[in-house]
């Protein structure tokens, strides 16, 4: 049987797919604790701006937005050959994971640090290792939970839209499906996250909340623009892996057809 599994190419694939999927999702959720400032990774000159009141604002953004942009494309990819159920299966795996990870990074900090251990990056520059360890992998419960739910709402909407515009212009059109559905879905993430963890967990005012997500919302979407030929370089060796025929048939299921 196992073997069996293994030779079917829609199988295998799928199954790649899906380690990808979660564990890119993992290590975004993970890296996420860390903010940098766009500008300067890019080597260009960091201004600061003003929007709706809100001054000294840059593009800081968490290290985690390196990866989403690469989870909205799997989730198109998904989407295309295997449907609707296949990604809400894979999205709540990952959010399972993922909340497994942090409640065994929670387990982790809360165990009894070795004397020797706690001091041994003084040299470095770190005095506390137990802190350190505690500052990278403790996020504050209003992150973990907004994050995590940003991320399924988001995934459902995704999914969704991308369907209703197939429906609409059948094979043709990738880049619009693809684009269309990520730019609204990323829209609703960076709402979402913000909102459940610096408005219901903390006390942002409208006016940070809205301007904020329109600053993460500025680099998302240009990002899922620059990634759409991304989406027709990857379905070319999907397609000659899989085979013409075997994909039509996948893309057909994929649409209930």
């Amino acid at each position: 049987m196992i073997a069996d599994i293994i030779k079917h190419k829609p199988t295998r694939l799928f199954v790649f797919f899906a380690c990808f999927f979660v564990a890119n999702a993992l290590i975004a959720e993970s890296i996420g604790g860390k903010i940098f400032v766009l500008e300067a990774w890019l080597g260009l000159p960091v201004h600061t701006f003003t929007l709706m009141g809100q001054s000294g604002l840059s593009f800081s953004l968490t290290c985690g937005v390196l990866l989403w942009p690469l989870e909205f494309v799997m989730t198109d990819i998904v989407n295309e050959y295997y449907g609707k159920k296949a990604v809400k299966m894979i999205s709540w795996v990952a959010v399972a994971l993922i909340s497994y990870a942090f409640l065994m990074f929670y387990i982790s900090i809360g165990t009894p640090p070795a004397d020797w251990w706690v001091v041994s990056k003084t040299a470095e520059g770190v005095p506390n290792f137990q802190h350190a360890f505690s500052a990278v992998f403790g996020q504050g419960m209003g992150i973990i939970i907004g994050s995590i739910t940003a991320f399924l709402v988001a995934q459902i909407v995704d999914v969704t839209v991308f369907h209703k515009i197939k429906q609409k212009t059948g094979e043709k059109h990738l880049w619009l499906r693809a684009t269309g559905s990520t730019v609204i879905s990323q829209l609703v993430d960076s709402f979402i996250v913000l909102y459940v963890a610096f408005k219901l967990f903390g006390n942002w005012t409208w006016p940070q909340l809205i301007t904020v997500m329109c600053v993460n919302y500025a680099y998302k979407f240009t990002v899922a623009v620059l990634l759409t030929p991304v989406l027709y370089w990857i379905e070319k060796p999907i397609e000659k892996y899989l085979g013409k025929e075997t994909a039509a048939q996948m893309k057909a299921a994929a649409m209930d057809k």
